[in-house]
């Protein structure tokens, strides 16, 4: 429970309409898109601004009040998830953007920005904003940046984090601190910008971002390959990317998957194949036209059964809707759908899908395979139920072995979704006792209180995923 006091001291900064402790508001709160975690807040607060934020803090920090930032909750962590009781804090009202610099190619926005919304503003100018999260027509700037999101243009323009070129943020104290700029260098220090992209709220609330932009591409192709096996579609991957061809998407669907997409998505793709790669490049009309013949030969020379062209524009969009519709697809199955992200070098994807089928045959679990295949970041999606504990117990040690085996192939437990809850218990297997100890003395330092999103990161006893309730 908040204290009487400090209930009064927030109502007095937000106002009665921003403050929202009934039974209704806080279960509306208590979860997002991570099954099986569910923990009530002990309230909900909406700032109109940064000076808000930064009296709110100040309050927490004096009575020990835990604090979640949230955006739209699409998050596949439990990054937002208020495990340990404390204050929701939302961005309904920190949603503006502030200004569109062409002449310094940057975006300046508040945290509640729609990423889509971002992303028209920017085009409507001739600009591009690249990062594309699956959740991008609802989730939040400041949920991208807190997860440093990636998405399917991820393999050729990089991720959240190479976009984020300052931030303002409110520290555990209370003091709001600016970091980087609008400047194409500044060595001025530590690199706080890229600290607390990825910090998912643990060092601080951000207030503010700019964003960089690169003038929009020329022109852009669309190709779907279709391969009757895994292998081959893998080792096209791998070949392209030898060839010095960077493109900007190159997606993988298993078998089970493109079943599931096409029986949502309804737009004819070939549910026969054991394997498809989507594949898109863009720039210069000349480049683009000598990319896509040499993928297509690629394609071809490792055994695709069928190359094809998206004939349009409408067709190309189809085919990429249809693919970030994947887990949507995948989650109208069963009635739990547990989605990782574990990701390994390119050159290994062969290897970890066939690993993942394994250990889906050992655990009798139906477990479906999706991702980005470009940049190693596979989606191994379970489709379960939450009251059928042994299943779970089953899917737990399933997920702990494909973690394992993605590190065992020189890759990481997260390639996207982040740590938060969900993944805290294996953060040592990635990073050894000693990378966990040097995180734990930068949140100590900036958070003494542990006020910040606690519980997210850093593990407890028990590698089990819980549902917590309060």
């Amino acid at each position: 429970m908040i204290d009487t006091n400090a209930k009064q001291q927030f109502i007095k900064i937000v106002g009665p309409e921003n403050y929202d402790d009934s039974k209704t508001g806080r279960l509306v709160y208590s979860y997002d898109a991570t099954p099986q975690f569910q923990s009530m807040p002990d309230a909900v607060i909406s700032p109109r601004n940064k000076e808000e934020i930064s009296e709110i803090v100040k309050v927490c920090n004096e009575y020990k009040i835990p604090i979640v930032p949230r955006g739209s909750g699409t998050n596949l962590c439990a990054g937002t998830c208020p495990t340990e009781g404390g204050l929701v804090l939302l961005f309904k009202h920190l949603n503006k953007i502030l200004e569109i610099d062409e002449e310094n190619l940057t975006i300046t926005v508040q945290p509640g920005v729609i990423t889509q919304e971002v992303t028209t503003a920017v085009e409507a100018k001739g600009l591009f904003y690249p990062p594309d999260p699956g959740s991008m027509k609802i989730s939040t700037i400041g949920g991208n940046i807190n997860e440093n999101s990636g998405g399917l243009r991820g393999l050729k323009y990089g991720v959240t984090r190479d976009y984020v070129m300052g931030l303002e943020a409110v520290l555990a104290n209370g003091e709001i601190i600016k970091t980087g700029g609008k400047l194409a260098k500044d060595v001025a220090g530590y690199d706080l910008t890229r600290l607390f992209v990825g910090s998912e709220g643990t060092l601080g609330i951000i207030t503010e971002a700019t964003l960089k932009l690169i003038p929009m591409p020329e022109t852009k192709e669309t190709i779907l390959a279709l391969y009757q096996d895994l292998d081959s579609a893998a080792k096209s991957v791998s070949k392209i990317i030898a060839s010095k061809i960077i493109p900007i998407t190159l997606e993988f669907l298993d078998q089970p998957t493109l079943e599931a997409v096409e029986a949502f998505a309804k737009i004819g793709l070939p549910t026969d194949a054991k394997a498809v790669l989507l594949i898109e490049q863009d720039g210069p009309a000349e480049i683009v036209k000598r990319d896509i013949a040499r993928i297509k030969e690629i394609c071809k020379e490792e055994h695709a059964v069928s190359v094809k062209s998206a004939e349009s524009e409408e067709e190309a969009e189809a085919l990429r809707t249809a693919r970030r519709a994947a887990l949507s697809a995948l989650a109208r199955l069963k009635p739990t759908t547990i989605l990782e992200d574990a990701t390994v070098p390119r050159s290994e994807i062969a290897n970890m899908v066939h690993a993942i089928g394994e250990i889906a045959k050992k655990y009798d679990l139906n477990i479906c395979t999706f991702g980005h295949a470009g940049d190693g970041n596979l989606h191994p999606t379970c489709l379960t139920d939450v009251r059928d504990r042994e299943e779970i117990e089953r899917v737990e040690k399933a997920f702990e072995e494909i973690f394992e085996k993605a590190i065992e192939l020189g890759g990481t437990i997260t390639g996207e979704h982040g740590v938060g809850v969900m993944k805290a218990p294996y953060l040592e297997m990635k990073l050894g006792a000693a990378g966990i100890a040097a995180m734990q003395a930068i949140k100590t330092g900036l958070d003494p209180n542990n006020i910040m999103n606690p519980g997210k990161m850093f593990a407890k006893d028990s590698r089990k995923r819980v549902v917590v309730s309060k």
